[in-house]
């Protein structure tokens, strides 16, 4: 028990609670990964590293880029830096990638007790770990695979040792305090200036002060921190060409830092000061009621502590760590990042901000709860100071624990709810996630191609995060846009193919679920191919008007079937390289239109209700010419209610419309 009473061990117990806590919320919580996609930026990346691969060189141009990678005449190559993915896949060697999430946490409580006891003391050190344990920000971040928490960790590596070497004059420590810094701006360039800038003025303060007899330890952190950003050039050099010019650069040359016209995937805003500062504001604000330690309370504490400490007197490795509270905010006020992650500014729940919190402030954490640390102290001081002079000396203790206890009841409880809260709101994603990939779940696919929507425009892994391509290409299990399938399909022609649909809008952060069917895909081709078509006509139906169009030519049919003489249609579709001709109920005498080279003939049945209401069905068949015929891959079939879903959001998976429509269709050699 005496063991227990040593601060050094009790902030490692808490450090490895707060790695136990994360990595189980990783596992329960974020199973299939969160709303924001860039954590498959860092999970492909990390794949990658152990394969010592820098660049993906998949088989067919398009159809296999990831979320958030760089074309080049290389590869592909993410638009993030590696450290991160790096520690990622060390998880990944000692058994899974969320292991490195568990550790990763666990080194930045670590770093935050002893960063807090150099500026302090080892009392304070253990409270502001406790503290951190217990910020929303750092639990929901650190339990994701983002950057912000991996930063942190390197962050407070290189705080903790350059305060130690400052107090022992530790070369050791100096050496690693450089180290860390180098790979903080390896891993988030920018957030590793916001949080270094208040040491480095300390440093020069110091060298000023104390001349020679500093010069030693500031020049080695200085060295091999520049070590790190030498390394950070090179490896700009190798991806981009150039030294300066980092990989989110080349993928957005416009989403950068300061003011003025900013663009990254075709979303653009003009970025003003005005709009910054009421950006950032927001952002704070919701830092400060929602994101730290308790809320409000939390911040309380760290004004208390501030107070405190100013009245006995600020020494300088102090103010270094109080002066992250300063550069962090005014930092970020340069960047647009925190004007996105808000969404509407006119509504505080929208927008990634409302699951992850203001992750581009996570090191705003730090002196929060190092000051609140110390405002907590401090209070519990005045009680035992206090109280003895308002009640006898004999119900004074009893009356300072009877305070401490309701005090701890009372902030748990409210630092406990406030964790809970954003954790819930992403377990509701979560769900919507666990009925989507429904079909993969269980399923073995083997040798196979799967063929993905196009959710978000053409990129792989967004949103589908947890279905990700092995760095060759060449996994059980490869996935594909939906685009240049026979490219595809020439480039695996032995596998078995699948295509991936869903009915509904896909808004998982909206708490809405898609239906999702994990189709069969067969590849037909010969001089000519028919694919039989067969629908339900529902009996309160009016009119069926059948067209065939093939993205350019739109030839329709204007022939009526009343719901009473027919309760089923039937169509012929026969392709050739030259035409696509459509026969069968309906249609008096046969449409067609020119067969594409490479494309999509696509036949649609409106299915008329009156009252304006309808309900169209949608069959896609992607052809493509061969040299000696045709070929045809299994249709995409689509049940219409609303146009605006059509086309992607509109899939028939059968039995979600009871027995009143089912569709059919069968690819054949003509």
């Amino acid at each position: 028990m005496n063991r227990l009473r040593r601060p050094r061990v009790q902030a490692a117990l808490v450090a490895l609670l707060g790695g136990v806590v994360v990595y189980t919320l990783a596992h329960v919580v974020f199973p299939y990964h969160t709303s924001n996609h860039d954590e498959a930026v860092y999970l492909q990346q990390a794949a990658m590293l152990l394969e010592g691969q820098l660049f993906l060189r998949p088989p067919v141009d398009g159809p296999f880029r990831p979320w958030f990678f760089v074309e080049s005449g290389q590869g592909l190559y993410s638009k993030y830096t590696p450290p991160t993915a790096a520690m990622f896949a060390v998880g990944k060697l000692l058994g899974g990638y969320r292991i490195a999430l568990g550790l990763i946490a666990t080194g930045a409580l670590v770093g935050t007790y002893h960063t807090v006891r150099e500026a302090f003391d080892a009392r304070t050190g253990v409270v502001a770990t406790i503290l951190m344990l217990a910020s929303p920000l750092f639990v929901v971040e650190a339990s994701i695979f983002l950057s912000y928490v991996p930063a942190l960790f390197w962050n407070l590596t290189f705080g903790a040792s350059y305060l130690h070497a400052d107090r022992t004059g530790s070369r050791r420590t100096a050496t690693l305090a450089g180290l860390a810094v180098g790979i903080a701006f390896f891993t988030r360039p920018y957030t590793a200036v916001l949080f270094a800038t208040p040491f480095i003025l300390h440093a020069l303060w110091t060298l000023r002060e104390q001349g020679r007899g500093a010069l030693d330890r500031v020049g080695l952190t200085a060295l091999f921190g520049l070590v790190g950003v030498a390394v950070t050039l090179g490896y700009n050099a190798v991806l981009t060409g150039h030294p300066t010019v980092f990989p989110y650069q080349a993928f957005a040359p416009l989403d950068g830092l300061g003011f003025g016209y900013r663009e990254i995937a075709g979303y653009s805003r003009t970025f003003t000061p005005q709009l910054s500062l009421r950006a950032n504001a927001e952002v704070l604000v919701l830092f400060a009621t929602e994101w730290v330690v308790a809320g409000p309370f939390g911040i309380l504490a760290a004004l208390v502590g501030l107070w405190t400490v100013r009245q006995r007197g600020f020494d300088d490795r102090q103010l270094a760590l109080a002066g992250i509270a300063v550069t962090v905010p005014l930092g970020n006020l340069l960047f647009w990042g925190n004007l996105n992650i808000l969404g509407e500014l006119a509504d505080p729940s929208d927008g990634l901000v409302s699951f992850f919190g203001p992750y581009y402030h996570t090191d705003l954490l730090v002196p929060v709860v190092a000051f609140g640390a110390v405002g907590l102290l401090a209070a519990v001081e005045w009680g035992r100071e206090t109280l003895p002079d308002h009640v006898s000396a004999e119900r004074a203790g009893p009356a300072v624990t009877a305070l401490l206890l309701v005090g701890a009841a009372v902030a748990g409880s409210v630092a406990v709810a406030a964790v809970a809260a954003p954790v819930e709101e992403n377990y509701d994603v979560t769900q919507q996630y666990e009925q989507a990939y429904e079909p993969f779940d269980g399923r073995e696919l083997d040798d196979t191609v799967v063929f993905l929507p196009q959710t978000y425009g053409n990129w792989l892994n967004h949103p589908f995060q947890m279905l990700r391509n092995d760095p060759g290409f060449d996994g059980e299990t490869v996935y594909a846009m939906q685009r240049q399938q026979f490219a595809v399909v020439d480039s695996y022609p032995d596998r078995t193919y699948y295509r991936y649909v869903y009915r509904g809008q896909w808004a998982p952060f909206l708490d809405q679920s898609v239906e999702p069917r994990l189709q069969r895909v067969r590849v037909t081709s010969g001089d000519s191919v028919t694919t039989e078509i067969t629908a339900t006509v529902p009996e309160a139906a009016e009119s069926v008007t059948v067209q065939i169009n093939n993205g350019t030519a739109n030839t329709s049919a204007n022939e009526y079937t009343t719901t009473p003489d027919v309760t089923e249609l039937s169509l012929r579709l026969d392709t050739d390289a030259n035409r696509s001709r459509l026969s069968g109920d309906a249609i008096e005498e046969s449409i067609a239109v020119p067969t594409p080279e490479r494309g999509t003939v696509t036949v649609v049945a409106f299915v008329d209700y009156g009252a304006d209401r309808a309900v169209k069905y949608r069959w896609a068949l992607p052809v493509n010419e061969t040299g000696t015929g045709v070929r045809a891959l299994t249709p995409r079939m689509e049940v219409c209610w609303s146009e605006r879903l059509c086309g992607g959001q509109a899939a028939y998976v059968p039995r979600s419309h009871g027995d009143e429509i089912t569709l059919e269709a069968r690819v054949t050699q003509g």
